[in-house]
């Protein structure tokens, strides 16, 4: 009998401590067995070297490198996969040196991106990432050009393309930038539309796995899911659905890309698009993974990249999610904040009263007379507006609420 069963990469992590990396090394090294996890592979062994700062030619020291060669005969690995950066040499170097495939956490990123895009847009992003992430690696690669597709660090364009020229590259990478700036503009166009329809805005953010395609399904309703898993980058297109927080008071949700540590620039930019939807909003949820032993070095990373994205001067309201699988006393860092399990009818409560908290906050309030005549507006008015109350005067209704500043032009005027 023929087993077609595909065998799984027998992995192998490397990573170097040093002074600039020593507070998040230990959750970085967790995670990267996380990404290994995600991308399909097992696990079998990991070695780290603290140093002064990473070999020149070869990341780790003459005397790791031949424990590395060792482990990988006895634990018959099939790749290496070192948590920083590597340069071409040094790749080049490492294959060389261990004779079998070696990525770095870079690669394994773009990969697991490869596998998780679904939309026309989102696989053309990562393409255009990889590209321009293995365009500098094409010189003098031994191991790594021969390799052809299979295992992990192999997912997207495919290592057979890039045995071709640089010209090739360029061109496809050139192609995929005119296709990407018509997607964009469509995209744009629909924002475009979205903020004209006057509707708040909300959009959630947040480290990968934290919870937010589990916050957009509890808000919206399973009837329209989003795809949620426990596993690092579940989702990676931007998705806007309307939700209703109090009555008919409607608001746009959207949901896109979760970060992690040391994300690829080339995806940064690639998403450049896709990651500016967070930007278009009027209110941002900042999904935590309070679980996470490390959550607070996901915090620091999510607003680091929130200030690069240029987000800071957006409203920030800090959910602690999955606080059912906390041990212990837990003691948030960031307010203002709420403290919940999504998975909980309480916890979906919680977040809506805490949204709506957060709206009387940034919301005016108003004061208004709709003649009976036009009672017909009432409905409408409260898909946009918080109405407090409503009153029967003489010859109209008196209500009073709250309303979004840049919304109040909708409000009807005599």
């Amino acid at each position: 009998m023929i087993n077609l069963e595909e065998k799984q990469e027998r992995i192998l992590l490397a990573g170097v401590e040093t002074a600039e990396n020593y507070q998040s090394f230990e959750s970085s090294m967790v995670e990267l067995a996380e990404l290994t996890k995600t991308a399909g592979g097992l696990v079998i062994d990991q070695f780290t070297q603290k140093r002064e700062r990473p070999e020149s030619r070869t990341m780790i020291g003459s005397g790791k490198l031949e424990q590395l060669r060792w482990a990988i005969e006895v634990g018959e690995i099939d790749t290496v996969i070192f948590n920083e950066r590597l340069t071409p040499r040094q790749n080049v170097n490492l294959e060389a040196a261990l004779g079998v495939k070696v990525i770095d956490r870079m690669q394994l990123i773009l990969d697991i991106f490869a596998m998780r895009a679904r939309s026309h847009e989102g696989m053309l992003q990562v393409e255009q990432a990889q590209l321009n992430y293995l365009l500098p690696r094409l010189a003098g690669q031994g191991i790594m050009l021969s390799r052809q597709g299979g295992g992990i660090g192999s997912k997207g364009p495919g290592e057979t393309k890039l045995e071709t020229d640089r010209r090739y590259i360029r061109t496809r990478i050139e192609n995929i930038e005119k296709a990407l700036k018509k997607v964009e503009k469509t995209r744009e166009t629909i924002r475009q539309k979205r903020a004209n329809s006057g509707i708040f805005r909300i959009g959630l953010i947040g480290y990968t796995n934290a919870g937010k395609s589990s916050i957009m399904n509890a808000l919206v309703g399973l009837d329209k899911e989003q795809y949620e898993q426990d596993e690092l980058f579940a989702t990676l297109d931007a998705t806007t659905k309307a939700v209703k927080l109090v009555e008919d008071f409607t608001v746009s949700l959207t949901d896109t890309v979760g970060f992690i540590q040391k994300l690829p620039t080339e995806l940064i930019k690639a998403f450049k698009s896709t990651l500016e939807e967070s930007a278009n909003v009027d209110l941002l949820i900042h999904v935590v993974d309070a679980s996470n032993p490390h959550h607070e070095i996901h915090e620091q990373t999510v607003l680091k990249i929130m200030e690069d994205l240029q987000l800071a001067a957006i409203p920030v309201l800090n959910v602690y999610n999955k606080m059912d699988k906390v041990d212990g006393e837990f003691i948030p860092t960031l307010a203002p904040a709420v403290q919940l399990s999504i998975k909980s009818e309480a916890g979906v409560q919680w977040l809506k009263t805490a949204i709506l908290e957060k709206l009387h906050e940034l919301f005016e309030h108003f004061e208004l007379e709709l003649p009976y005549e036009k009672a017909y507006q009432l409905p409408e008015i409260r898909k946009f507006a918080l109405v407090q109350s409503v009153t029967e005067g003489e010859r109209a209704y008196q209500i009073t609420g709250l309303i979004a500043p840049e919304l109040a032009w909708k409000l009807p005027t005599d």
